[in-house]
Formats: C-alpha cells, structure tokens, sequence
C-alpha cells in the first residue's frame, strides 16, 4: 500500500495538516495568557508531532526518512523538541529481495551479473531508501561493493517531491516558516541536492573529485571507483575494512588516539568549509569510517553541496571574525553570506554572539545548571526566530553537515575545543591564502594589527559589561512589548487568510452548484476579509517600521 502514489500524498499531506491546525488552535487558544504549564502542554504537543512524523517516516520510508534527518538539523525554524525526536532518524528499511536486486544489474550491465562479477553476496551488508550495498569480487580478484538502486524508488521519490511541494506551499502560506526562510528555494535545493543521489553517475564523478582532493593528505582516503562498471543504477567500487568512527571499542581495541582522530577530522572539515568547491553533504557515522592504523575513509558521495567561491571568502571572513573576536566582521560576513536579512537588529546580534563565544571559550556551557547560560541560548533562540534572520538554502546542507561533523567530533572527544583546535589550522590557511585587495600587499601589517586586535579591544569590552546588565533589562522589556504585538497583528493576518481562503472555497462550491445566495454570500465574505487582512497588514508593517 506505501507505494502507490495516491495514498502516499494523501498521507504526508493530511499529517502536515493536522500538525499546522494543531499548531493554530494551540497558539489560539492560549494566546492570552502562557504560562509554565502552558509551555509543559506545547512542549508534550510537538513531541507527540515528531513521534508520529517520525513513525510515518520509518513506515513509509522514501523520501520522509532525508528530510527528517534534514529538519532535525535547522534549529533556526523547528523547535527543539522536534529536533530531539527526529535527530537520531536513520534509514532504517528493510532490503529488496535478491531476484529484484539482480534483475536491476542485469538491466544496467545489459548481461548477466555473473559475466561481470564472480562473485557476489545474495544478502545486502547495507540497506539504505535508496540503495543497498552487496559484497563481491571481479575477476581480477579484487574485493568490491556493489551499490544496487532499489527498484521504483525513483517513482517513490517523484510522489514524495509533490506532496512536501504542497505542504510547504500550505507552510508558506499559514504558517511563519515563510516569514524565516524562503521556502520555495529551499525546495529547489532540497529537491536538487537529494536527487543526485538517484543518479549513481553523478555519485561516481564526486567519488573521483573526493578521491583527487584528499590524495596528499595524511591519513584520509577515499575508495577506488570502478567506472566501466557503474552506471546510473549500479556503482562499484573499492571495498575497504574499517569500523563506523564512532565505534569506540574498536578505537580503544586498535590503540587509536581519540583526540588525535577529532582534530584530524576538524582538519578534513575546515578545508572543506574554508575553500571553495564540492562539501560532503551527509557525512554521518555509516560515511565516515576508520581503519585500525587510524586512517579516516570517506564513502558515499551521493548527497554533495559546493560552496562558491564568492561566499568562500565571505565564510573565510567569519571564521576569521570569530578567532580574532572581530564581531562587526562577523555580523558583515553574515550580511554578505545573506544570513542577514534588511532591518537585522545588528547591535543586538553582536551582543548575542559576542556573549556566546565567550560563554563557549570560558567553558560555561560545561554546567548544565547555569542559569546565565540557558538564559543565553533561549535569548539566541528568539532572536533567530524573531529578527529577520534565514538560513539561505544553498547553506541548508551545509548546516545539516556541520552539525553532523561537530556531533562525531563531541562523541570522540567529549572536551574538545573547537575554537583551541582550529585556531592553528585557521591561522595556517590565512597565512597561505591572503585575502584578495588592497590589504594584500601588505600582508605582515595586516596580521600584527589583527592578531593585536582583541587586546586592544579589551578595555572596551570590561565597560560593555560593566554596562550590560542595564541594557539587557531594556532591551528585554522592548523586545517583550514588541513581540507581543507582532504576535498579535500575525495572528489576526492568519485569521484574515483561513477566512480568504474558507470563502473562495465556498465560492466555488456555490458556482458549481449554482447556488447564486451563497455565491453573493460568498463573495461578500472575500471582500470583507480582504480588508481585514489589508488592515492588519498596514499595522503589521508600521510596527516593523517602529521597530528599526
């Protein structure tokens, strides 16, 4: 039944439904007043939304399965507690039968599997939603994986694709999600980058620019690919031993240094966020292995972003900003990467990032109690739903990878210091890459004033906190006001839309069944709400004008 189109649509979309009137009438209903037990009662709502996404997505499969792991990385537009639901979703599908398996290498090889191979396991030693991965030996005696594409998961994906179009049209239109990142383009990325991975062709040229790009670096390799055997359903490629990185045993078995292994993957990591080109897009514990000499292997190169080379020196810049505490830099790096959106409060946010990243260096967030620290990351966490900040969607995989690595890296070594390990690695790259113009050409100036910089900062920085705590009071009591009121004037737009929407509907419906009072009801009903919302609108838009 999961595969027929009709009822998968059906599925997806009445559950996206349900979740945004649940949403609605939840927010409606407490609009008033909200209080701690209030917030126990939204909190107990969104888990019970991401169970059962989480269940549909396990039953399904296809699609549902990506684009949870996906959601449970953008903490700028989900709510924690869905992103604990759903960030440990892995695909966890059962395999096709052997005969399927082997009719799809017949069909792409054009002969039998076994004029090709001399051997192959009958049983998957991976299965995945869109393929899984048999053990075999070509004649020449080497030892391969063999990737198959599971048979009609193309259909699958396709019917998938059109009902998240609707649901995120829906979203667009009813929901704040359109407010905070601009949804269509963010479908065209999703939908672009998670297709490539149907095309197994695609995934062996990534295998061989991954392969190129890392062959003079110390302990990390990338598989041999077999071209003249891959097609766009079939990838074969080098079998290599090694054990998941997160696999501490075999680590603590194998003598390997955890923390050495960490800072080595901060190296892997940073050259792909600091220099322009292809960036693994899923590099998860299954894709990244570890041999017992410690060397790192890379597989599966099926889900790849690339970062341009004009926000290459834009993200240079930030990272740049962040170890030399040079937040106006930061703030215009994030302008430049289009994080930042016009009207961005930018005093706010360089106080929020400022506090943070001396919060993280000084090791407050080692105390799970400290009051100062939460109050910190709830601060952050409105902002960024409140400010007008996105998540521009060439970055969406970028972010889900990140934070990806970034958890591998706290599973190998609890009490790493991302900034401490990475200051050298960036330092290094700076002094080999000079930022392009005018300040080039004076590139020993521009280093001592730098690297001087944060000391010279600091007088400045005693009397910002002697400051702050008068700033943060009213700064709160502003913020508190106008939140309440943008809430608000939301709310009624959102009124003003259901009944635009209910009224063209019964419109129709009175069209069709020529019922010409309810027409002209119906009709009335559209005019009236469409002043409504124009109302509302102009409100909402003095308020943002008051605002900045």
């Amino acid at each position: 039944m999961k595969n027929f189109s009709l009822y998968r649509m059906l599925i997806i979309i009445t559950m996206a439904v349900k979740f945004f009137l649940q949403v609605t009438f939840f927010r409606k209903r407490h609009r008033k007043r909200w209080t701690s037990r209030t917030n126990e009662k939204w909190e107990a709502l969104l888990k019970r939304q991401a169970a059962e996404y989480r269940q549909t997505a396990l039953r399904l499969e296809g699609l549902l399965i990506k684009l949870g792991q996906f959601l449970s990385t953008r903490a700028d537009i989900m709510p924690q507690a869905f992103i604990e639901e759903l960030e440990d979703l892995i695909d966890r599908v059962p395999s096709v039968p052997w005969e399927a398996a082997k009719a799809v290498m017949d069909k792409e090889w054009n002969k039998p599997y076994d004029s090709i191979l001399d051997e192959i396991s009958e049983e998957p030693v991976a299965s995945a939603s869109i393929g899984q991965v048999y053990k075999g030996r070509l004649p020449n005696g080497a030892t391969v994986a063999v990737k198959v594409q599971r048979p009609g998961i193309e259909r699958i994906i396709s019917t998938d694709f059109k009902a998240i179009r609707i649901v995120m049209w829906l979203a667009d239109l009813f929901t704040p999600f359109g407010k905070q990142t601009d949804l269509p383009a963010l479908y065209k990325e999703m939908e672009t980058t998670i297709s490539q991975e149907l095309d197994f062709s695609k995934e062996l040229q990534n295998g061989f620019y991954f392969r190129k790009r890392y062959e003079l670096f110390d302990k990390i390799s990338v598989p041999f690919y077999y071209e003249e055997y891959s097609t766009k359903k079939v990838l074969v490629m080098e079998w290599v031993e090694g054990a998941r990185i997160t696999d501490l045993k075999f680590l603590e078995q194998n003598s390997i240094n955890r923390r050495d292994l960490a800072a080595r993957l901060v190296e892997l990591f940073l050259e792909q966020l600091l220099q322009e080109g292809r960036f693994h897009a899923d590099p998860h514990p299954g894709n990244i292995l570890v041999k017992k000499d410690g060397t790192i292997i890379l597989i599966d190169f099926g889900m790849v972003g690339e970062i341009q080379k004009k926000d290459a020196v834009h993200i240079r810049r930030l990272v740049e900003g962040i170890v030399l505490e040079d937040y106006d830099q930061v703030l215009s790096a994030l302008e430049s990467l289009r994080f930042l959106l016009p009207g961005a409060d930018h005093a706010q946010l360089k106080t929020i990032i400022q506090a943070l990243v001396d919060n993280y260096t000084e090791k407050n967030f080692a105390s799970p109690d400290d009051f100062v620290v939460q109050k910190l990351l709830a601060d952050l966490e409105k902002i960024v739903k409140e400010q007008p900040i996105q998540l521009p969607s060439e970055f969406a995989f970028f972010g889900r990878a990140a934070s990806t690595f970034v958890g591998i890296l706290y599973i190998l070594d609890p009490d790493i210091d991302l900034l401490e390990v990475g200051k050298p690695l960036i330092f290094k790259w700076l002094q080999e890459n000079p930022e392009p113009g005018p300040a080039s050409g004076q590139p020993a100036f521009q280093w001592l004033i730098r690297s001087f910089r944060p000391l010279l900062s600091v007088p400045r920085q005693i009397q910002q906190t002697l400051d702050e705590p008068r700033k943060y009071r009213e700064w709160r009591q502003d913020f508190e006001k106008h939140r309440l009121q943008h809430d608000f004037l939301l709310s009624k737009k959102r009124d003003a839309l259901f009944f635009i929407t209910f009224s063209s509907i019964l419109t129709a419906a009175a069209a069709f069944m020529e019922q010409r009072l309810w027409l002209y009801g119906g009709g009335i009903l559209i005019l009236i709400s469409l002043l409504y919302y124009a109302v509302n609108l102009r409100a909402h838009r003095r308020l943002f004008r008051r605002i900045k």
